[in-house]
């Protein structure tokens, strides 16, 4: 069960203007966009879902076929980038945070910390990772790359069975 939605994530809620729902390998996916572009990729159950929202579901939006087809690419293991248009809504850490791991390249990792060093807040460590647990697009800006500074598997709002599966299918584990 997922927690009560934020106002943040009503707020994304509200600004959807088209959503769809894919089955992929881990569950499935809810796609949301906006009017400016892909505002959100949730599996079910994750942390922070915003479900539901009151937008149409539109399985033939140009840009939510476009992401689920980009999604099944990368589940067939033929895609490892994504281009797509995205409207991510949070603070501008958050945003600085979604920013950085978008930078991290698929097969690789990197910690919480170095994040947080590369930001230029080497002791925003929690911080980071408040703001990679609120990824509103799972997958597609890649939260589940990034691991604790021994290596571990610590944290991921989609459950770290799926950030395992996600790692072994990019190859980082």
């Amino acid at each position: 069960m997922s927690p009560t939605p934020s106002s943040r994530t009503k707020k994304i809620a509200a600004r959807c203007t088209a959503q769809a729902h894919l089955s992929s390998p881990l569950g499935p996916i809810l796609l949301a966009r906006t009017e400016a572009g892909l505002a959100g990729a949730w599996f079910e159950a994750q942390k922070w879902h915003p479900e539901p929202l009151d937008a149409p579901e539109r399985p033939d939006d140009p840009l939510l076929q476009q992401a689920a087809e980009q999604i099944a690419e990368y589940f067939a293991g033929t895609r490892s980038h994504f281009e797509l248009p995205l409207d991510l809504h949070g603070t501008a850490f958050q945003r600085s945070v979604w920013q950085a791991l978008c930078g991290i390249e698929a097969g690789a990792t990197q910690s919480y910390a170095a994040i947080a060093r590369s930001l230029g807040s080497p002791q925003a460590v929690r911080a980071v990772g408040a703001a990679v647990g609120r990824n509103p697009v799972s997958v597609i800006v890649p939260c589940h790359r990034v691991v604790g500074t021994d290596g571990s598997l610590t944290g991921y709002a989609g459950g770290l069975d799926r950030k395992r599966a996600l790692l072994v299918l990019e190859g980082a584990l």
